[in-house]
């Protein structure tokens, strides 16, 4: 389905891809939850120029960490912790943690932490961990990729090495003084886990994917699936991805996913499909169900929908801006617009994933937008924010 009113969005796409900016692009607009266009351009595999199908399957990347956030809330529904509950109470590696201090020049350079981290912090990116790549130069950055603490090098560990390893350094600010891009949801997984008493992927399965029939949506890709993949790819020029020509990054069939893997990333780790995907926001806009499968009260996702951040924090990044966001429990929060912005954006919500995986919902305008490609990096790129433009003006 294809609406006239996006026509040149359309070609835009077409634009990305015919350019080598992008290797493929697919979206989709809801209105509601109803479907209003739909349109795909390029290709599963850019090098065999094999034709994208309806089923393709993404690297989800941090768009994983909706659905980690929704698990745990699930939890939380059940009254298993108190959202300003210590995380220590069930992850005891977590119960000393220091801090560095704010001018320190070595990871020994740390003071006493203030209070315990809850976990209102690890659902809103703000107990004091990193990523690994948020600021290279960085002491704790530097750290963390000097002991194998980044989730991208490490998808032999299971959570809860990789929570035990994470506890073993130092936090960057005291626990809910800032924000900053994390493994929170790393931890939020092994939350679920110890919790529930189950493993991530087979709690996931039973109490969000199988009620919501998301069948490709999982943690690899197994052999029967890998002819629906998509083959990944970087900009030859990552300083300037707009200048065009890719290579090749990842391979469906023998790269990272392609069989199963220790390191179930809620932060990261999840592949899916369009329809899959959609199935999930749809439960989201409907106030927790969809489908006759109720996943989570509507109070519980008016809850994830407003700032847990301290006065004055907002979502910020070294090499994106996000002027007027802040963030809930698993949701960034659109809270101030600027003078270019158009109304009906106020009050979205959203997050993407590294490899241009973008998703967002406005309540002001009853649409859901989705636009997704495998370029690696792809998030916060130009594609996504003409994509997002074109919807509020005809759509908004």
């Amino acid at each position: 389905m294809q609406n006239p009113a996006l026509k040149a969005m359309h070609e835009r796409m077409d634009w990305y891809v015919d350019q080598s900016i992008l290797p493929m692009c697919e979206t989709l607009i809801l209105k509601g939850t109803e479907v209003v266009d739909r349109y795909r351009t390029g290709y599963l595999d850019l090098d065999a120029k094999t034709a994208l199908p309806e089923d393709a399957i993404y690297r989800m990347y941090s768009n994983t960490k909706l659905v980690t956030s929704v698990a745990l809330m699930q939890l939380f529904e059940q009254g298993r912790f108190a959202l300003d509950d210590p995380i220590s109470t069930h992850l005891p590696a977590f119960g000393s943690p220091v801090v560095l201090q704010p001018d320190a020049k070595h990871i020994d350079d740390t003071v006493p932490c203030e209070r315990p981290i809850t976990f209102r912090h690890a659902l809103s990116h703000s107990a004091g961990w990193s990523y690994g790549f948020i600021e290279p130069d960085s002491v704790i950055d530097q750290a963390y990729m000097a002991g194998g603490a980044d989730i991208f090098s490490s998808f032999d560990v299971s959570l809860e090495t990789l929570c035990d390893r994470l506890a073993s350094y130092p936090l960057v600010y005291q626990p809910g003084s800032q924000w900053r891009y994390s493994l929170a949801t790393d931890v939020c997984a092994r939350l679920v886990e110890v919790l529930s008493g189950q493993r991530f992927d087979a709690y996931l399965d039973e109490h969000i994917f199988g009620p919501l029939g998301m069948v490709d949506t999982g943690f690899w890709v197994p052999p029967e699936k890998q002819d629906r993949f998509i083959a990944m790819y970087a900009p030859v020029d990552i300083m300037d991805p707009m200048k065009g020509g890719l290579n090749r990054a990842d391979d469906p069939r023998t790269g990272q996913y392609s069989q199963e893997r220790g390191l179930l990333s809620g932060g990261g780790g999840l592949v899916s499909t369009v329809a899959d995907y959609l199935s999930f926001l749809r439960m989201i806009v409907s106030g927790g169900q969809w489908q006759g499968a109720q996943i989570l009260k509507a109070e519980t996702l008016a809850l994830m929908r407003t700032n847990q951040l301290a006065d004055g924090v907002g979502v910020s990044f070294p090499m994106w801006a996000m002027p007027g966001t802040t963030f809930g429990l698993g949701f960034a929060l659109k809270s101030t617009l600027d003078d270019q912005e158009p109304a009906a954006m106020l009050d979205e919500y959203h997050w993407g994933g590294m490899a241009g995986t973008h998703t967002w919902m406005a309540p002001r305008a009853d649409v859901i937008g989705i636009c997704m490609t495998q370029l690696m990096p792809g998030f916060w790129h130009p594609f996504s924010h003409e994509f997002k433009a074109a919807v509020y003006e005809q759509l908004g």
